[in-house]
């Protein structure tokens, strides 16, 4: 907002969404949600519920690194070896045979390691989805 002599008004001067007193009173509201080391809901219903005993938790693998942890059947580096290769080949190239696929890869310069994994696919093969890729290339599946 603008005075009519097209100076820059003061922060007093510009009109808000509230007034001084309702920012107030929300910062006051957050006040112990910032400095709580605990939930602030006055409704116990509002919370969330913890993981029930003897659940796994589902938001880490403790033997690994990976957040969700590992597909059954799979190891953590089959999992790391098809995302890496799925983020480097979109779903245009499929289905798709090997020259196709390293000529994808190489068209969203993909690192040299990613490209020499392609050419290890078997020729003449025509590959439908990245599970077909993976596979091909001896890393384990789901179950």
């Amino acid at each position: 907002m603008t005075d009519p002599g097209d100076q820059f008004a003061g922060a007093s001067e510009r009109s808000t969404k509230h007034s001084s007193r309702v920012d107030e009173e929300l910062e006051h509201e957050i006040q112990g949600m910032l400095k709580a080391e605990h939930a602030t809901r006055s409704e116990e219903w509002r919370e969330v519920e913890p993981v029930a005993e003897g659940e796994p938790d589902i938001t880490a693998d403790p033997t690994g690194t990976l957040v969700g942890g590992v597909p059954v059947g799979m190891t953590e580096d089959a999992v790391v070896a098809r995302a890496e290769l799925a983020r480097w080949l979109t779903r245009e190239p499929f289905p798709g045979t090997r020259d196709q696929l390293v000529e994808a890869a190489r068209d969203h310069r993909a690192p040299d390691a990613v490209v020499a994994e392609l050419e290890k696919l078997p020729d003449g093969e025509t590959f439908e989805r990245i599970g077909d890729v993976t596979r091909a290339l001896g890393y384990p599946t789901e179950t």
